[in-house]
């Protein structure tokens, strides 16, 4: 089995990127963590990512004059070191289309919500304040338009009385450890695919396979 180079961009302390790395180690698993690479020299996953064997890389924006200058080193780092597919993980940068574009159909994202509801920041606060009985995360694939790509799985959560933001988010992360691996393994085995803008699933997976609730 041919493994899939991986590289996970970060901003922080890398909690989603910890989880991809522990399910890469396991045996069969699609996919190996080649790159860790944060725009934040501090990021805490660095340490992380560094203590588990993985290279990690920083490569500060505030160095660079332009995003555009920023995403083209950027680029050129994932090509130098062979990367085929990029996992976004806490990255707190907006990409230009020029980088989205790059690497359609190679780049997918973790969302705290049931896109394409709350998109954007702040989503339990907001799932919250609209009275939702559901919420969860998605595992999408990155287009040019923000949290707007092909969805790929989804994990729901209920809301139950008393919840704060804190202790939804908690369960949703708890969830996002979960769905993240497997939202990878399904791509880079093949069982799930993007053609014409569309995740299509091999047989035995498709809607059901694709959204799972805790238990």
């Amino acid at each position: 089995m041919t493994r899939r180079r991986i590289a996970i961009l970060i901003s922080g302390r890398g909690s989603n990127m910890a989880s991809l790395i522990e399910a890469a180690r396991a045996p069969g698993y699609p996919a190996e963590v080649a790159l860790v690479l944060s725009n934040r020299p501090d990021a805490e996953g660095l340490v992380r990512a560094r203590e588990a064997g993985i290279e990690a890389l920083a490569i500060d924006h505030k160095a660079y004059s332009t995003r555009e200058s920023f995403e083209q080193a950027l680029d050129a780092a994932l090509r130098e070191r062979g990367i085929e597919f990029v996992c976004l993980a806490g990255f707190m940068r907006v990409l230009t289309n020029w980088f989205v574009e790059r690497w359609q159909g190679r780049m997918i994202n973790i969302h705290p919500s049931l896109l394409p509801l709350f998109r954007g920041t702040h989503t339990h606060r907001r799932a919250l304040e609209e009275g939702v009985l559901v919420h969860g995360c998605t595992v999408h694939f990155v287009v040019p338009e923000l949290d707007a790509g092909p969805i790929v799985a989804q994990a729901a959560v209920p809301v139950v009385p008393g919840d704060t933001e804190e202790s939804l988010a908690q369960r949703i992360l708890v969830q996002e450890h979960v769905l993240y691996p497997q939202a990878l393994a399904m791509i880079c085995s093949g069982r799930a695919r993007l053609e014409n803008g569309r995740v299509v699933f091999s047989q035995g997976w498709g809607a059901g396979g694709a959204l799972r609730s805790p238990g």
